[in-house]
């Protein structure tokens, strides 16, 4: 008798067309539910079986299993088998096939700025959401104190004391509706005061220099060096904007001599520092270095939020403000109407207060390592003249280009293979960057479509 795919009951005939085996594979696979050859319900074949049926790699069959299974196509379960989803019945044979993925909707992402959405802890959120709401006070849902709910602040003045060594009482903090809200209410009490201009890190994230301009406010831009911003050149400007704890998107950590002159220029200009701590949970080959903010509670701001550990969706941030700002906040707050949900503070504030926060942050601390870990050795492996830079840190990497790769032109290419990946020049506040690079965001794609991007991006890099 014949060899047949006796593991899973079925015989079948593909035809894998092209000459990329894994789009050739979810295209025959595609065609067999849709045109009725898979029956839902139909047990598939163990991803080895049919690797070793169509000779060829296991991860190649079970990459195109999951993929299916994102689409849904095929339904899995932990030690069970692959099935053809039920949902998914025979088409009219004269329907049009399937389109294509939409503009702008890239099969794989690399764009740095997200978590993996797809590990965001639903039912640990949803069961604090009921402990929470079943607590609250009806007056909790009323429009209450600008600075936020007291349950959230004092749920996080105990964990960023603990966890980020924030010197911090919940009177001293406002809640805001992430990161850029923050700095929005800020940049404009800088104005308020007086202030024409903010001193930013040369790179950084282009909203966030929209955010100070936007405000009246100009911004000048502050030289990055390999041991962070040189903040010896914030010169007369009222408040300066710094990522000290990682570097965004250069990766590096501010050396500790300038972090002590950061600090003392705010004391003896009476400036103010903005410590932007948005992913510094995120260490991996030691402990976090802790805020900043300790040296001078008096003379920087602490802000934070869950974008990078939770979801940016949930719109929480927070700010640790010096007393002399304090009442200055809160007033130009309300002014600009972005005010986070009462239950979603609530739940936060129970997630943190419960561990929940804490079991999510060192499981995804866990995870985005292995995937920092994996980036770097493909790179090492099929791309060794591209070298991956920063401290083992966040969500993102540099991957620093040679001497005459045009940045632009790997981006075009990546692309026009389904690959999005984001390059250093967008990031420079002004003129050309001294070097060409990739900003690479290794947390975004959820863990089916993580090997797939890997491998298109060392297979890009690697055709030089």
């Amino acid at each position: 008798m014949p060899q047949t795919w006796a593991t899973s009951g079925v015989d079948l005939h593909l035809e894998l067309a092209g000459r990329r085996v894994r789009a050739g594979l979810e295209a025959a696979l595609r065609d067999a539910v849709r045109s009725g050859q898979l029956g839902p319900g139909t047990r598939l074949p163990s991803s080895r079986a049919l690797a070793s049926d169509l000779q060829v790699a296991r991860n190649t069959v079970a990459d195109a299993y999951a993929q299916l299974v994102a689409e849904g196509w095929l339904t899995a379960q932990r030690g069970s088998s692959t099935r053809v989803a039920d949902r998914v019945g025979a088409a009219d044979p004269a329907a049009e096939p399937a389109a294509p993925p939409a503009a702008g909707e890239p099969r794989y992402n690399l764009r740095p700025g997200s978590p993996d959405l797809s590990a965001f802890p639903r039912a640990a959120w949803l069961a604090a959401a009921r402990r929470a709401l079943a607590a609250a006070p009806s007056q909790a849902l009323g429009y209450g104190d600008p600075r936020g709910r007291p349950e959230l602040r004092r749920a996080l003045a105990g964990y960023l004391s603990r966890a980020r060594g924030v010197a911090v009482s919940p009177e001293n903090i406002v809640v805001s509706a992430g990161f850029g809200h923050g700095l929005h209410v800020l940049s404009h009490v800088v104005a308020a005061r007086g202030g024409t201009r903010v001193a930013m890190e040369a790179y950084g994230q282009p909203a966030h220099r929209d955010t100070v301009t936007a405000a009246g406010l100009a911004v000048t831009p502050v030289p990055v060096d390999g041991h962070g911003a040189m903040v010896a050149q914030f010169g007369d400007a009222p408040a300066a904007l710094l990522t000290p704890a990682h570097q965004f998107p250069l990766g590096m950590a501010l050396h500790p001599r300038r972090r002590a002159q950061a600090v003392a220029w705010a004391r003896d200009t009476g400036g103010v520092v903005i410590e932007d701590d948005y992913d510094g949970e995120f260490r991996y080959d030691r402990q976090p270095v802790g805020a900043m903010q300790a040296l001078a509670p008096g003379h920087v701001v602490y802000a934070g939020s869950v974008s990078k550990s939770l979801a940016p969706g949930l719109r929480l941030g927070w700010l640790v403000l010096p007393g002399g700002l304090l009442d200055e906040v809160v007033a130009a707050r309300p002014l600009a109407d972005r005010h986070s949900s009462v239950i979603d503070q609530l739940t936060l504030a129970e997630f943190i207060t419960g561990g929940g926060y804490d079991r999510h942050v060192r499981r995804a601390r866990l995870a985005y390592r292995r995937r920092r870990d994996r980036l770097a050795e493909a790179l090492a492996r099929d791309a060794p003249h591209v070298h991956v830079t920063g401290i083992a840190a966040g969500l993102h990497a540099l991957a620093e280009l040679p001497a005459g790769q045009d940045e632009d032109e790997v981006v075009a290419r990546a692309a026009g293979h389904g690959l999005v990946v984001e390059g250093l020049r967008g990031y420079g506040a002004a003129g050309r960057p001294d070097r060409s690079a990739l900003v690479v965001g290794y947390a975004t794609p959820p863990p089916h479509a993580f090997t797939g991007a890997l491998a298109r991006l060392g297979a890009l890099l690697a055709a030089r």
